[in-house]
């Protein structure tokens, strides 16, 4: 694998997603202390002042319930996403923010949605679709341990309770859909055996090596034959002498 294909860890990865928790946690604590209700800031479906909550409703939660399911989620799933994806990171998470919370405010029920699930939904459709597509084994191990972990979410994309903004998941499971197949590049490629390259010579290959032109294996080759260089060769030999006594 060349270098450029490589995952290199940073600080950073770790230091964005944890931003992004204290940034929500924040808001909500700044509304309880001051007395503040953020709720009209969130994405009110085909208005005007609606549009605001494109960008700012990620920020609002209605209670600590709901701040804190959204929490771990945002943070675990925006960890992977800048390690195993580093090179398009921002422009997943912007356009996740934006698309998702555009098509909420088209499809919406007319009603304040909050709540930075939308962009939750955007990361576990991106993550799983993209490591399907890209056909990297650790980007597929990856979307394996993201559908385990997360897959009961997508039942919530469908409207089975009513308290719950369905469309805002589904938007973001669209857009998280969207994006995986828009980006097609600057990912983990997929993994080819030595006999894939392009630069492959068979005759330099050490297992065919093992094999005639006929395809009989050969057990020793003669460049493993050992060299005899003058000097008296070592023979080491074990005895085993029984014991009677048992251990334990």
């Amino acid at each position: 694998m060349r270098k450029d294909e490589s995952l290199d860890f940073s600080l950073w990865m770790l230091i964005y997603p944890l931003f992004f928790g204290l940034t929500i946690w924040t808001v909500y604590w700044f509304e309880l202390t001051f007395g503040f209700d953020f709720t009209h800031y969130g994405v009110y479906p085909r208005t005007l002042s609606g549009l605001r909550g494109v960008v700012l409703s990620p920020f609002i939660h209605s209670s600590v319930e709901h701040l804190y399911s959204n929490t771990l989620p945002l943070m675990i799933l925006s960890s992977a996403l800048f390690y195993f994806y580093n090179k398009i990171s921002w422009k997943v998470l912007l356009l996740g923010v934006l698309l998702s919370g555009f098509f909420t405010w088209l499809i919406g029920r007319p009603a304040y949605h909050i709540g930075a699930s939308g962009l939750i939904y955007v990361l576990v459709s991106f993550i799983f679709f993209k490591g399907i597509f890209a056909k990297n084994r650790r980007l597929i191990a990856l979307s394996l341990v993201t559908v385990f972990v997360y897959g009961s979410m997508f039942w919530f994309i469908f409207p089975v309770e009513n308290k719950i903004s369905w469309e805002g998941h589904l938007s973001g499971f669209l857009v998280g859909l969207f994006l995986a197949i828009i980006f097609k590049s600057e990912v983990l490629r997929k993994e080819k055996y030595d006999w894939e390259r392009d630069d492959y010579n068979e005759d330099e290959d050490q297992f065919l090596k093992h094999f005639d032109a006929d395809g009989n294996f050969i057990e020793q080759l003669e460049d493993d034959l050992p060299i005899d260089d003058g000097v008296p060769s070592i023979e080491i030999k074990y005895h085993y002498v029984e014991n009677d006594k048992s251990i334990n």
